[in-house]
Parts: structure tokens; C-alpha cells; sequence
């Protein structure tokens, strides 16, 4: 089976003056196809800057990051960003709509980013909204949108793409129970959909006991949790 993402001994290091904080150490990992993998850890662990540096949004201190075989540590900004837009989605804990645009034109950025045609890229997007039940809150901007209907938004976006792999920082971190198992539900019908493969950073161990397989990272280092 071939890998969708891999890194082998990644590495963090921050420089602060003539002060060093090392935030991830030697961290190594690989995601298969439509796999859904759980990081564990606490605020201020390393979690969210693995993520960033999977997603090519960082850079390690040392280490190698593959993606479906080919080296991102090594790819310019403008290969990087083509990678993303193509092949990669991301979700954020706080959204990060745009608050001008209403729910469909969010979720159409990417291809829109992309240069695919406006009725191309609201076609896409209006099969993604309809796919996690937003049909009839389209129109809306993101201020009259509810917490779980941003998050929605959110995936629709990221998913609109058809992308490989999605990576989630806390998706589920500002909703309440109901609506946080609505919404993992909803990204395991997608992946079923579209074999797309997650890796989901959280602190929560309900989340995370869902998934395929889940690790964990303390003090920057990453351990498997079971399976």
C-alpha cells in the first residue's frame, strides 16, 4: 500500500535570542489511504506545529516530509501552495471563513483560487454544502451561521477539492457533544466517499478513539496509543 503522507525524524526547534525551545524531536510517521489518524496531545505539546509542518504551512529543523512520494521539505513556496490547493485541505478549530462571502462562495474559494470557472467552481461547491446538509444555508455569511454550521463550511471547503488527505486542527474543539459527533460522522462519510485520508490533532480522547489509529505527543515526541 502506497503512503499517502510521511515525515522521518522531524524536528522543531524555536530560537529565541541565545534561548532554544525544541518543540517536536525526531517525530516519524506515515498515513495510508482513506486512514484516519488521531494525534493526541496537550495545548503547548507540539501538535498543532506537526500539523502545520505535514501541511507544508512550516518547515522542519530537520527531518523530510513526503507527500504521495515526493519530497515537500524541498518544494519552493509556489510548488507548496499549488500542492495544498490541489491535494491537501485543511480544517481549523476557528474556521477561518472568509466573513464577506456567504457560505457557497467559501466554500468555492479553493477552485476559485485555483482558476476554475465561477460555474464550475459553484457547481463543486453547491455538491459539497448539499453533502453535509447545508442546502438551505447557502446564501448566508458566516455571522448568521451557528458554530456547527461554520464548522461545516469549514469541511465543505476543505473537501470541495477532492483532496488526498485532510488535516484538522481541533475540529471539533469549539462544539458541543451532539454537534461535534454530528460532524466527525460527517467526515467519515465523506472519506468513505472520496478515500480521503485524515489526520485530526485534538485533545480529545472521544474524538480520537474513533479513529483508525491513534498516537500521541508529549513534550514533542510522538508515541503510538493503540490501535
Amino acid at each position: 500500500m502506497d503512503e499517502v503522507l510521511a515525515c522521518r525524524n522531524v524536528s522543531k526547534t524555536y530560537h529565541d535570542g541565545e534561548n532554544l525551545t525544541a518543540v517536536l524531536t525526531n517525530v516519524s510517521l506515515t498515513v495510508n489511504p482513506s486512514e484516519h489518524v488521531a494525534i493526541l496531545g496537550s495545548s503547548g505539546s507540539g501538535k498543532s506545529t506537526l500539523l502545520h509542518i505535514l501541511g507544508g504551512l512550516d518547515n522542519p529543523s530537520e527531518g523530510e516530509v513526503w507527500f504521495k512520494g515526493q519530497s515537500i521539505t524541498a518544494m519552493k513556496s509556489r510548488q507548496l501552495a499549488s500542492l495544498r490547493n490541489q491535494h491537501i485541505g485543511f480544517i481549523y478549530q476557528f474556521h477561518h471563513l472568509l466573513p464577506e462571502f456567504t457560505a457557497l462562495e467559501n466554500a468555492a474559494m479553493p477552485l476559485l483560487i485555483r482558476g476554475e470557472s465561477k460555474a464550475t467552481a459553484i457547481a463543486a461547491a453547491t455538491d459539497i454544502l448539499e453533502k453535509v446538509g447545508l442546502t438551505h444555508r447557502m446564501d448566508h455569511k458566516p455571522s448568521a451561521l451557528s458554530g456547527g454550521e461554520r464548522q461545516r463550511v469549514a469541511i465543505a471547503r476543505a473537501l470541495v477539492t477532492r483532496p488526498a488527505l485532510v488535516l484538522a486542527d481541533e475540529p471539533t474543539g469549539n462544539l458541543d457533544d451532539k454537534t461535534g459527533e454530528q460532524v466527525y460522522q460527517l467526515l467519515c462519510d465523506l472519506s468513505q466517499g472520496f478515500g480521503t485520508s485524515f489526520v485530526v490533532v485534538t485533545h480529545d480522547n472521544r474524538l480520537a478513539q474513533k479513529m483508525h489509529r491513534t498516537l500521541r505527543i508529549k513534550d514533542g515526541l510522538l508515541t503510538t496509543q493503540g490501535a
